[in-house]
C-alpha cells in the first residue's frame, strides 16, 4: 500500500471515528415536549382578545396544542401530566419585537469602553446570560434589531441547537444606515471603526442594495435600517432624516424581493413618514409621531414598536447624570414625546407591537412594556397583551404557529400569578413558562 492510500485509509478512520464521537457527544438539539401535559388554571387569555376562558386548561402532545377549554369540557388523556397552576392566568409566551441580546447593558459602566476594550467575542458571550433573562421573562420569542459581528445569529444557533436557553430568535446582523448615523459606530477618531456595506454602512441604493444582500446571506430574518438620529448616537440630532425616500424604497424593494421584511428605527416625525411611505414593515420607537403620520401608517398597515421602556430607562439616566450633553438633551426629549405619540397612535388605530429596546433596558425586565402601554398610553390591559402576543406575532410573520392559544399551535405558554386583567403589573410576576411543549419554569 502507498503512503497515499495509507493516508487516504487513515484519514477516512479519523473522519468516521470524528462522527461518531459526535453522534454520542454532539449538539444536544434544542428541548422539545415529549408525552401528554394538561395545565390548568384560574383563567386563560388567549392573545387574540377574546373574553377569557375561566377554570380553563390546555392540553398539549409533544410541543403542539391539543385542546383547551374550559377544565370540566377537557378529557384528562390517560397517563398525562397534570400541572395546577391555581389562581395563575395562562398566556400565550410573551413576544418582543425589538430587542439587543448582545452585549453589555446601557449603564454597566464598562459600556462606553467596549468597542474597544472588549473581545470581539465576549458580548456574545454576555448575549447567552441575556437570552435566559429573557426567556425566564416569560419572553419565548423575541427579534434582535441589529449586534455586530453576525452575533445574534450565533446565539440564536446555539439556542436552536440546544447548546443554551433562550427565546426562539428572528435576526437582523447588522443594521444598515448611513455613513455616521445612527447606525454607524460613531464617536471615535478616523478609521477607528470605520464600516462598509458588510457591516451595516452603506450611502445611496446600489450599497443599500448590496448590504441588503449581505446581511440576508449571513442569515438576516428580518433587515433593520435607521431612518433618524437616535438617543445614543453621537452628533445627529434625535429627529433628523437620514435615508431620502429613494434610498429607504431601494432598501425595501430589495428586502421585499429576498422576502424579509423591514424595521425602521425613526424618532422624528419626517423620517416617519419616508419610511413608512416606502413600506417598512414597523417603525421602532416613533417618537415624534403626529396625527398625519398615524394616519399614513394606520392605512398602510404599518405597525409602531413604541419602545416606551427605552424612553424611560434614558430619560432616567439622564436626570441622574449618566447621560451628558446632547445625548442627556436627546434623551428627555424623545421620553418627553414617546408618552404623546403612543397616545396618537392608539388614536388613529394604529397597529401596535410590543418592543423594549432590551439593553438599553436590562434584560428579564421586559415585561414593564405592558404596563408602560397602559400607563402612559391608556391601552386597556387585554390590548396591551395582545400587542406583546399575537400582535407582535404578526408583525414578525409567525402568527401561524406562536402568538396565541389554539389546537395546533406551537406550545408556548406563561403563566403569571393573579389576573393581569384587574391588575396588570401581574405580568411581571411569571411563574411558569413553556417553550416547544417543554417546561423551563415552574410546573412542579
Amino acid at each position: 500500500m502507498t503512503f497515499r492510500f495509507r493516508f487516504l485509509a487513515l484519514f477516512l478512520c479519523l473522519a468516521l471515528h470524528a462522527v461518531a464521537v459526535f453522534a454520542q457527544n454532539g449538539a444536544p438539539g434544542e428541548r422539545k415536549g415529549t408525552g401528554t401535559i394538561v395545565i390548568r388554571a384560574a383563567q386563560i387569555i388567549d392573545g387574540t382578545g377574546e373574553a377569557p376562558i375561566k377554570n380553563g386548561a390546555i392540553v398539549i402532545t409533544d410541543d403542539k396544542i391539543s385542546a383547551i377549554g374550559p377544565f370540566a369540557a377537557i378529557t384528562v388523556p390517560a397517563g398525562s401530566r397534570v400541572i395546577d397552576l391555581g389562581d395563575a392566568t395562562l398566556m400565550p409566551g410573551f413576544i418582543d419585537a425589538h430587542t439587543h441580546i448582545v452585549g453589555r447593558v446601557l449603564g454597566d459602566p464598562e459600556q462606553n469602553e467596549a468597542a474597544v476594550h472588549d473581545y470581539a467575542s465576549f458580548g456574545a458571550i454576555l448575549g447567552t446570560r441575556n437570552a435566559e433573562r429573557t426567556l425566564m421573562a416569560g419572553f419565548t420569542t423575541i427579534r434582535n434589531v441589529g449586534a455586530s459581528d453576525f452575533d445574534d445569529m450565533a446565539i440564536r444557533k446555539a439556542i436552536n441547537d440546544g447548546w443554551i436557553i433562550g427565546p426562539r430568535m428572528i435576526t437582523a446582523g447588522h443594521a444598515i444606515g448611513i455613513t455616521g448615523g445612527h447606525c454607524d459606530e460613531n464617536g471615535f477618531r478616523p478609521g477607528l471603526a470605520d464600516g462598509n456595506y458588510k457591516t451595516g454602512i452603506a450611502d445611496g441604493p446600489e450599497q443599500i442594495r448590496a448590504a441588503v444582500r449581505y446581511q440576508v446571506k449571513y442569515g438576516a430574518d428580518v433587515i433593520k435600517t435607521c431612518a433618524t438620529g437616535g438617543v445614543l448616537s453621537e452628533g445627529d440630532a434625535v429627529g433628523a432624516t437620514q435615508y431620502r425616500y429613494e434610498e429607504m424604497k431601494a432598501l425595501v424593494d430589495e428586502a421585499t424581493k429576498l422576502e424579509r421584511k423591514v424595521g425602521a428605527h425613526a424618532h422624528g416625525t419626517e423620517g416617519i413618514k419616508i419610511a413608512t411611505r416606502a413600506g417598512v414593515a414597523s417603525i421602532e420607537h416613533g417618537s415624534f409621531l403626529d396625527e398625519e403620520g398615524a394616519k399614513m401608517m394606520a392605512e398602510r398597515g404599518t405597525y409602531l414598536v413604541p419602545t416606551l421602556m427605552a424612553g424611560e430607562g434614558v430619560e432616567k439616566l439622564a436626570k441622574s447624570g449618566v447621560l451628558k450633553g446632547l445625548m442627556r438633551e436627546k434623551a428627555l426629549a424623545a421620553a418627553g414625546a414617546m408618552r404623546n405619540a403612543i397616545k396618537i397612535a392608539i388614536a388613529n388605530h394604529v397597529k401596535i407591537a410590543l418592543g423594549t429596546d432590551a439593553g438599553v433596558i436590562p434584560h428579564g425586565t421586559n415585561a414593564r412594556e405592558f404596563i408602560l402601554m397602559v400607563e402612559w398610553g391608556g391601552m386597556r390591559p387585554m390590548d396591551s397583551i395582545v400587542a406583546g402576543t399575537m400582535g407582535g406575532a404578526r408583525l414578525l410573520g409567525v402568527d401561524k404557529s406562536v402568538g396565541s392559544l389554539s389546537v395546533g399551535k406551537t406550545a408556548d405558554i406563561v403563566a403569571v400569578s393573579g389576573d393581569p386583567l384587574t391588575d396588570i403589573h401581574r405580568v411581571e410576576n411569571v411563574v411558569f413558562v413553556m417553550k416547544n411543549g417543554a417546561v423551563y419554569k415552574g410546573g412542579k
